[in-house]
């Protein structure tokens, strides 16, 4: 199957064919992002302060990790958080939609139900983020929101911007869609409050590692290291934005891997975990969202925790006291004390 990702880690002859089309990508980018800012197009605020993590290219940077740790991090500190999310991949008639941990993938997406599983957060989706926002505060006492892939979600205020890059593609061939990986050119970068590589950052960029593996029984309550599966063949599914970092893990801690990559959001079925042996399976946590009603036997899920370095979380925490600040100056009350 023919795939455009393919060729946005170079300048090759497909990426410089759509280049003409990236320009007309570029242009209206810009001008979306200019009436925005010029108060064409409406953005709305919340007396909450809203934290938007995201990228400025598509497919898998580690985002999701550094979101489960700040929704962590966030309630260690004192505050409240919920999140907000499009809900890719999710079919559900109406907008927005509360999330638990029980709800249906099919319906909210495979990524928010993970998230609300694994953060025990308040959770809405929906295309529309003011109005995610609107729903979560009103059934909720959440009393920070943070926007999980929301960098270009302009409608939606916010107090601090995230920008999570992989440090192994960065930017691809810095071409913008359709001819490379970029939503927004490099320069967005630079407007951005924090930079977040996952992996080794460069100067003036933050870095987090990925770290400590376990794996849990898809249908089961048995916990282990991923150090268990060392030197044996497994079957590892993944229908994730960058399936090969997922690969590559576990290969680094000395697993033969049969990989098995789907797009991102594949809606499993329970084929697709069929095979001609009984060799485990592997997956990541959010396929295992849309696999646990299927059956199979032996199949295994990873969970990767994110660390971001003390430089983050130094920028985060001063980040964080200029909002309540400037929100308890504004007169709105009910934030920690930082």
């Amino acid at each position: 199957m023919f795939r455009l990702d393919r060729y946005w880690d170079t300048k090759n002859g497909v990426s410089l064919l759509l280049w003409p089309l990236s320009m007309l990508f570029a242009v209206v980018a810009a001008t979306r992002r200019l009436l925005y800012r010029t108060g064409l197009m409406h953005t709305r605020r919340f007396a909450v302060p809203v934290l938007v993590v995201g990228n400025i290219t598509v497919g898998g940077t580690g985002k999701t990790p550094l979101v489960i740790w700040l929704a962590e991090y966030l309630r260690r500190q004192g505050w409240k958080p919920g999140i907000v999310s499009r809900g890719y991949g999710g079919e559900a008639r109406h907008w927005p939609q509360q999330v638990r941990a029980d709800s249906d993938p099919a319906s909210v997406g495979d990524e928010a139900v993970m998230l609300a599983a694994s953060t025990g957060c308040p959770m809405c989706v929906g295309p529309d983020r003011p109005a995610a926002v609107e729903a979560l505060l009103a059934h909720t006492d959440v009393n920070i929101v943070i926007s999980d892939d929301g960098l270009q979600h302009y409608a939606l205020a916010r107090d601090l911007e995230i920008a999570v890059l992989d440090g192994a593609r960065r930017l691809g061939n810095g071409f913008l869609l359709p001819a490379g990986p970029m939503r927004e050119p490099r320069s967005r970068l630079s407007s951005v409050d924090i930079v977040i590589v996952n992996g080794q950052g460069e100067q003036g960029e933050c870095s987090m590692k990925l770290f400590q593996p376990v794996v849990r029984e898809l249908h089961g309550n048995q916990r282990a290291e991923l150090s268990v599966f060392a030197g044996r063949t497994v079957h590892a599914v993944a229908g994730i934005g960058n399936p090969q970092r997922f690969f590559d893990l576990l290969r680094r801690h000395r697993i033969e891997v049969r990989p098995h990559a789907f797009a991102d959001h594949h809606p499993f079925r329970a084929a697709d975990l069929v095979f001609d042996d009984a060799l485990p399976i592997l997956m990541t946590e959010k396929d295992a969202v849309k696999c646990r009603r299927l059956a199979c036997h032996d199949a295994w899920v990873v969970r990767v925790d994110a660390q971001p370095d003390a430089g983050f979380v130094h920028r985060l925490n001063s980040a964080l006291k200029d909002i309540v600040d400037g929100q308890k100056t504004a007169g709105h009350p009910g934030l920690p004390d930082l």
